[in-house]
C-alpha cells in the first residue's frame, strides 16, 4: 500500500506546498503598517488550510489580540480527497483530544475557531484553539463551506494551484477581501487578467523576483532539503484587493534617450524600442527601461505588474509576442494557433520582427519562411500599458 501511495505522489501534480511562517509575516505587515486597523473586528477565514500543520493558522492565532480580530476559522482538506496520497500522519492535538473519531480522519475537512480565552491564560493566542470535524471534506466549493462565508470579512490563504482560477471567481462572486498565493502566470488566464485590468486585484507586497519557497509534502517535488525539511520553489507570489503603500508608489524611471544611453540592459541599447508591425506600440522588454516621456502604448513583460501604480499607467490590454530574428531579405508567412498561413510579407533588413498577438484568438504565434519551410518564434506575455 505504501508503494502504491508513493507512485500517485509521483505522478499527480503537486498542490501541496505550505507557506512559510516568515513569509506571511512580510506581506501581512505590509498591510498593517499601511492601515494598522485593516483587521481590526474583522472575521478571517483560512480556508485550503491544515491547521496542524500551517503557518497561517499558526500566525493568525498568535496575532489574534495585536491585530484586534474578531474570529479566526481556519478549514482543512480531507487527506483522501487530496490529489497526492502519501502516508497520512496524525497529529498528537486530534488523537488526544476527546472528539477524535478515527473513523474520520482521513475522510472528513476539520474547522478551527478562535473567539477567546478558553484556557484562562489572559490573552487569546493558539492555545484557545477549538476544532471538530466538518460534515465534508472541507472543500471550499462544497456548501458547508461556503455557508461560512456569510461571517467572514476577509480570506487569506495559498489555495491549490490546480483550482486557482475556480479559487478567485469563488472569492469574486462572493464580494469578499482577500489576499491569497498564486503562480506569477496566472496574470494571463482569462479569468485572472481582466481582474488585474479592472483594479479588483492586484500584487502583493513581497517582490516577484525569487519566487518563494515552500515546504513540500510530496518527496517527488523538492528543491532542496532544509534542516530535514523538504523544500520547493515555485514561481508565484501574493495577489489580494487590500491596499498596502508599496502599490502608489511610482515607479522611477530614466527619459528614452537616457535609457538608450545609460540603461543597463545591452538589449535597449542595441535594439532599442522596436515597434510592433502590426499593432501602434513599442516593446519595452524590462520594466526598469520603460521611458517616462513617451505617451504611446507600450508592451512590457508580466513582472511589470510587481512594480504597477494605477494612479501612474493605465492597462489596457493583454498580448503575446511573437518575434524571430532574421539576417537577411526573406519571404515570410504568419502562422495562425492552427498552423494555417494568414499572410505573407517580406522583411528588407537586418533586425527582429515583433508581432503582437491576441492571446485569445492566437495562442501559438509563429513565422514560417516561404523558401525553406523553417518556423520563427519566441514567444513571450506582454501586458499594454500607456502613461497617465
Amino acid at each position: 500500500m505504501a508503494n502504491q501511495s508513493f507512485t500517485k505522489a509521483k505522478k499527480a501534480k503537486n498542490d501541496e506546498f505550505y507557506t512559510q511562517y516568515e513569509d506571511i509575516q512580510k506581506e501581512v505587515n505590509a498591510y498593517i503598517e499601511y492601515n494598522p486597523n485593516v483587521f481590526k473586528d474583522k472575521t478571517i477565514l483560512l480556508p485550503c488550510d491544515d491547521p496542524e500543520w500551517s503557518n497561517f493558522t499558526k500566525f493568525f492565532a498568535q496575532n489574534f489580540e495585536k491585530f484586534g480580530l474578531r474570529k479566526l476559522i481556519s478549514t482543512s482538506y480531507a487527506a483522501e480527497s487530496k490529489k497526492i496520497n502519501i502516508p497520512y500522519q496524525m497529529t498528537m492535538f486530534e488523537t488526544n483530544s476527546p472528539q477524535f473519531d478515527e473513523t474520520k480522519t482521513k475522510t472528513h475537512g476539520k474547522i478551527f475557531t478562535l473567539t477567546r480565552d478558553k484556557n484562562k491564560s489572559g490573552k487569546i493566542d493558539i492555545d484557545d484553539l477549538e476544532w471538530s470535524y466538518l460534515k465534508g471534506d472541507g472543500d471550499f466549493r462544497s456548501d458547508e463551506i461556503k455557508n461560512l462565508l456569510n461571517e467572514v470579512d476577509i480570506i487569506i490563504t495559498n489555495p491549490p494551484f490546480s483550482l486557482f482560477r475556480e479559487f478567485v471567481a469563488w472569492l469574486l462572486d462572493n464580494n469578499k477581501k482577500f489576499l491569497i498565493i498564486g503562480n506569477k502566470n496566472c496574470v494571463t488566464y482569462k479569468e485572472v487578467f481582466p481582474l488585474i485590468k479592472d483594479n479588483k486585484m492586484w500584487s502583493g507586497k513581497t517582490e516577484w523576483s525569487g519566487g518563494l519557497w515552500f515546504e513540500t509534502k510530496n518527496p517527488f517535488d523538492v528543491d532542496l532539503v532544509l534542516n530535514g525539511v523538504n523544500m520547493k520553489n515555485v514561481s508565484s507570489t501574493w495577489f489580494t484587493n487590500l491596499e498596502h503603500g508599496r502599490r502608489h508608489q511610482p515607479i522611477k524611471l530614466m527619459t528614452m534617450a537616457d535609457n538608450l544611453k545609460y540603461s543597463k540592459h545591452q538589449q535597449i541599447k542595441l535594439q532599442k524600442y522596436p515597434r510592433y508591425f502590426n499593432y501602434d506600440a513599442i516593446d519595452v522588454s524590462f520594466t526598469d527601461s520603460i521611458p517616462n516621456d513617451y505617451n504611446g502604448v507600450m508592451g512590457v513583460p508580466i513582472t511589470f505588474l510587481d512594480k504597477y501604480n494605477p494612479e501612474q499607467f493605465e492597462i489596457i490590454a493583454l498580448g503575446i509576442v511573437g518575434s524571430c530574428e532574421f539576417n537577411s531579405e526573406r519571404k515570410m508567412e504568419i502562422l495562425d494557433k492552427k498552423g494555417n498561413g494568414t499572410g505573407k510579407f517580406t522583411v528588407n533588413a537586418k533586425g527582429t520582427l515583433y508581432k503582437l498577438y491576441n492571446p485569445l484568438a492566437d495562442r501559438l504565434p509563429a513565422f514560417k519562411d516561404v523558401e525553406t519551410g523553417e518556423l520563427y518564434a519566441s514567444i513571450y506575455a506582454r501586458i499594454l500599458i500607456k502613461r497617465r
